[in-house]
C-alpha cells in the first residue's frame, strides 16, 4: 500500500499527516528548507522511502516544498483547495485546525489519487515569476495614478510623478527580461506565437498563460482548464430559490484578472466570441455574465490552439 502523505501548508510552517498501511501519524515543521530536510529525516525514522504527497495550491508557499519533496524522489499532487473543501463537506467534517486540514488532505489524497503534478521548467518558472512581479508593479502604478487625480496632491504631485516614472522604467526592464526568457526557449517561444495568433491575446496574457498554467495542454479538456482557473459557472438551487454565479472565485487569480480586458477586446474584433456574445446577450444574459462566459471561451481557444499546435485561424465569411 503506498504510503500518503497529506500537507496543510502555511507562511510560518507547514503541518503533516502520513498514513502507512492504515495507521495516521502527524507533525508540523517550520516552512523553510530546514523545515524541509527535517520533514525528510522524520520520513526516514519512519522507514518511509517514498510517499505520494498532496498539497493545496497555493503559490510559492506550496511549490517550494513540492520541488524539495519531487528532487528527494517522491510522488507530489497540487490540488486547487476548492476539491479538498467539497471532500470534507461530503464527510461532514467540522473540525478546522492545520492538523486536522493535514488529515483531511491525506485522506482526499488516498480516496481521490490526484493526478502528479509536473513541475515547471526553469525557464517557465523564471517566466511565472518575472509576470508576477510585473503584474504587480502594475497595480502599484495604478494606485500612483489614481493618487494623482485625487485632491490635495499639489504638494505631494512630484513625489507621485516621481515614483510612476520609477515604476514605468521597472516595468519596462521586467518585459525586456520576460521577452529575452521566451525567446531564449524554443518551446516558449513557440507556443507564444500559437497563444498571439487568437484574436484579444496579446503579449501580456500569453506570458501569464505561459507562466501560471505551464502544462495547459496536459489538462484532459478546455473545460477542465477553466475549472482548475475557477471560470466555472456555479448555480446554487434550493426549492424555488436559484443562485447563478458566472465566476466560481477558486483557482488562479492571476490568469481570471489578466483575462477581463482581453474579452471585451475579443468581443469586439473575434469573429467567434463577437457572436458568442451576441447570442448571450440575445437569450438576456446580463454583461458580467457574458464577459466572464467569453472569458472562458478565450481560454478554452487558448488551450485548443497549444493542444493541436495549429494557430487560431479566422472563420471564412458566409
Amino acid at each position: 500500500m503506498e504510503s500518503i502523505l497529506g500537507i496543510d501548508v502555511g507562511k510560518a510552517d507547514f503541518h503533516c499527516s502520513l498514513l502507512v498501511e492504515g495507521r495516521s501519524r502527524s507533525n508540523s515543521f517550520p516552512n523553510s528548507k530546514k523545515g524541509f530536510e527535517r520533514l525528510e529525516v522524520w520520513l526516514e525514522n519512519r522507514k518511509v522511502a517514498k510517499v505520494h504527497a498532496c498539497l493545496e495550491s497555493t503559490g510559492g508557499w506550496s511549490e517550494e516544498l513540492a520541488f524539495f519533496l519531487i528532487e528527494r524522489g517522491h510522488s507530489v499532487s497540487i490540488v486547487n483547495p476548492s476539491a479538498i473543501k467539497h471532500f470534507g463537506e461530503s464527510e461532514l467534517s467540522r473540525t478546522k485546525t492545520d492538523k486536522a486540514d493535514a488529515a483531511l488532505i491525506a485522506r482526499y489524497c488516498l480516496a481521490m489519487n490526484p493526478r502528479l503534478w509536473e513541475p515547471p521548467s526553469p525557464s517557465q518558472l523564471r517566466l511565472q515569476r518575472l509576470g508576477r512581479r510585473r503584474a504587480a508593479l502594475i497595480e502599484m502604478r495604478v494606485q500612483e495614478e489614481n493618487r494623482l487625480q485625487g485632491p490635495g496632491v499639489d504638494e505631494v504631485r512630484a513625489s507621485i510623478q516621481t515614483t510612476i516614472a520609477f515604476l514605468t522604467r521597472h516595468i519596462g526592464e521586467l518585459d525586456a527580461e520576460i521577452a529575452e526568457t521566451i525567446d531564449q526557449d524554443p518551446t516558449l517561444r513557440a507556443n507564444n506565437a500559437l497563444l498571439e495568433s487568437i484574436p484579444g491575446i496579446g503579449e501580456r496574457v500569453a506570458t501569464t498563460l505561459l507562466g501560471e498554467l505551464p502544462n495547459l495542454k496536459e489538462f484532459r479538456s478546455g473545460k477542465a482548464v477553466a475549472a482548475f482557473v475557477g471560470l466555472c459557472p456555479r448555480e446554487r438551487r434550493s426549492g424555488t430559490s436559484v443562485s447563478a454565479s458566472w465566476v466560481s472565485k477558486a483557482g488562479n487569480a492571476h490568469v481570471r484578472r489578466v483575462l477581463y480586458m482581453p474579452a471585451i477586446v475579443a468581443m469586439r474584433f473575434n469573429p467567434i466570441l463577437s457572436a458568442f456574445a451576441a447570442r448571450l446577450r440575445a437569450n438576456g444574459k446580463r454583461p458580467k455574465q457574458i464577459i466572464v462566459a467569453v472569458m472562458r471561451r478565450l481560454l478554452v481557444l487558448a488551450y485548443g490552439v497549444l493542444k493541436s499546435g495549429a494557430a487560431f485561424k479566422m472563420p471564412l465569411p458566409a
